[in-house]
This record gives C-alpha cells, sequence and structure tokens, in this order.
C-alpha cells in the first residue's frame, strides 16, 4: 500500500485486480475542499490510457512488476522462449503475451520482459531493430529517386513497406513501435 501523496511515474497500481502504470500525475488544489490527485494511467496489458482522480492521502495497492532482460531463444510450437540473462533460467512466453513482438525478435535478441507473480506481462523491445530483406521485387533502372515505396518482406516474415532501390538481401533498420522502414544499414 501506498499513499496517492507517494505516487511516482512508472509506479504499477493493483487496482480492482487490473495493473496500471502512472504516466502522470499533479497534485491539485481546488479553490474550496481538499486536495487531489489528478492521474494518467496506463492499463499494463491493453495499453488503454484513462484519467483517474485520486483525493489527497488515500491508500492504493502498488504492484510488483519485475523488468528483467531476456534473451530469445526459440519458438517451440507453444509459446517463445527466453533465457533470464542474470541467472540463465528460462521461461516459455505464450504468443498472446508477445503479440506483435513477434515480428521483430530473432533469435539470441535480448528484451526486457516484465513479469508479476512469476507471469509473464508484456516485452520490451529496443525502438528500433536490424532485419534483413528476404524478398522483394527488383527495383527497375532509374528507381534511385525518393519518394516511391515497394513490398519487402523481412527475415521475421513482417512485410514492410521499402524504397525502390533497396534489393533482397539488404540490411534494414526498422521502427518496432509502427514498423516503419528507418534506413539502409552499410552498403
Amino acid at each position: 500500500m501506498v499513499s496517492t501523496n507517494d505516487l511516482k511515474n512508472g509506479m504499477v497500481l493493483d487496482l480492482d485486480g487490473q495493473l496500471w502504470s502512472v504516466v502522470w500525475f499533479q497534485h491539485h488544489k481546488p479553490g474550496k475542499g481538499n486536495t487531489v490527485v489528478r492521474t494518467k494511467l496506463k492499463h499494463v496489458l491493453s495499453g488503454k490510457v484513462v484519467d483517474k482522480t485520486f483525493n489527497s492521502d488515500t491508500k492504493v495497492d502498488t504492484a510488483s512488476v519485475d523488468r528483467r532482460e531476456m534473451q530469445y531463444l526459440y519458438h517451440d510450437g507453444s509459446g517463445f522462449v527466453f533465457m533470464d540473462t542474470g541467472n540463465y533460467e528460462q521461461m516459455t512466453i505464450p504468443d498472446a503475451v508477445v503479440g506483435d513482438a513477434k515480428n521483430y525478435l530473432l533469435e539470441e535478441q535480448t528484451a526486457t520482459v516484465a513479469i508479476h507473480e512469476d507471469n509473464p506481462l508484456y516485452i520490451d523491445l529496443p525502438a528500433s531493430v536490424e532485419l534483413v530483406i528476404t524478398y522483394t521485387e527488383p527495383g527497375l533502372q532509374g528507381d534511385r529517386s525518393t519518394g516511391g515505396t515497394k513490398p519487402a518482406t523481412v527475415e521475421t516474415g513482417l512485410q514492410i513497406q521499402v524504397p525502390l532501390f533497396l534489393t533482397t538481401g539488404e540490411k534494414v533498420k526498422v521502427d518496432t513501435r509502427t514498423g516503419e522502414y528507418l534506413g539502409r544499414i552499410g552498403s
């Protein structure tokens, strides 16, 4: 339990059995009445953001969410197997928890896994990853100008839009939040 006066950004609260992360908070003293704490809370699993106001000095439950650096090993059919880089223990994370992160996961890549009461909640990936294009249509001569894009499939199976001059086998940088092409790696 913690007082609403002691809230901090990033703190995880357990409200009615749901886990909410504090995104923003502000103490507010209206002209009349008691001081209140306005908050912006993000649901840990769904990502939904809500505004909630608490009376000052209200007690709320906190949840302990352990964020561990883990290395992705392989997909075993029932889930994604990760290894804790600190103690080398392996954990299988269900496909539903991994979600869209699977489009950016390569074997031996590290990611941050959030765990609550031995249950994985979500996976935090780096802002961008480097992936190799496994297939794209060849560009035509003269397709060296900016502006045009074409579909390309990367090594994880994700399809992204890339500039016309890129070819199969080239390594590109991809934004893990939007799936957008960020640039070519090397030459």
